[in-house]
């Protein structure tokens, strides 16, 4: 009798976990339906340009969806699709030194992004989303100096492009 009350109550958790694992993700994304997701390639229209900055957004943006939420990432007609352009790239000084020279120099990029939900298009929505790296100005921001920071943008803006669209912040 006991053996069989436990067996019902295990049933029904593993049954409880299995139909919300379908609808949220161990992040916290509510991905509702949506079986497969669409994310289109960024344009560079800065006035600045940093060749690679397109392909690798891109595809960070698309790794960090797979690996945040149950999605299929696919090419087209995607229940959610992603699209936009990379709109502002700069590097600014921030402080000045003794010499009246800059020591310390900030990365700033900015994403136009467009969501679209399929299956609900009141969550549908057109941000731009933006951040930043500091670096010294005694560095030149190529090479796995130049990584380092995209990797810390992407890090920031794919966030709060997870939280707008599927996280629902």
């Amino acid at each position: 009798m006991l053996h069989k009350i436990l067996s019902r109550i295990a049933a029904i958790l593993i049954l409880s976990i299995t139909i919300s694992c379908g609808i949220y993700s161990f992040t916290g994304g509510d991905t509702g339906d949506a079986k497969t997701i669409q994310i289109d390639f960024f344009n560079n229209n800065a006035q600045l340009i940093e060749p690679t900055l397109s392909q690798e957004f891109t595809i960070n943006l698309q790794d960090f969806f797979i690996t945040q939420t149950n999605l299929n990432l696919v090419k087209t007609g995607g229940d959610l699709q992603f699209e936009g352009e990379i709109t502002r790239y700069t590097i600014t000084p921030m402080s000045a030194n003794a010499d009246q020279g800059a020591s310390q120099n900030r990365l700033t990029i900015e994403f136009n992004v467009r969501f679209y939900n399929k299956a609900d298009e009141t969550k549908n929505f057109e941000k731009r989303f933006s951040h930043f790296y500091d670096y010294d100005a005694d560095v030149i921001l190529q090479g796995t100096g130049l990584d380092t920071a995209f990797e810390e943008i992407f890090e920031r803006v794919n966030q709060n492009i997870f939280n707008a669209s599927v996280a629902n912040w």
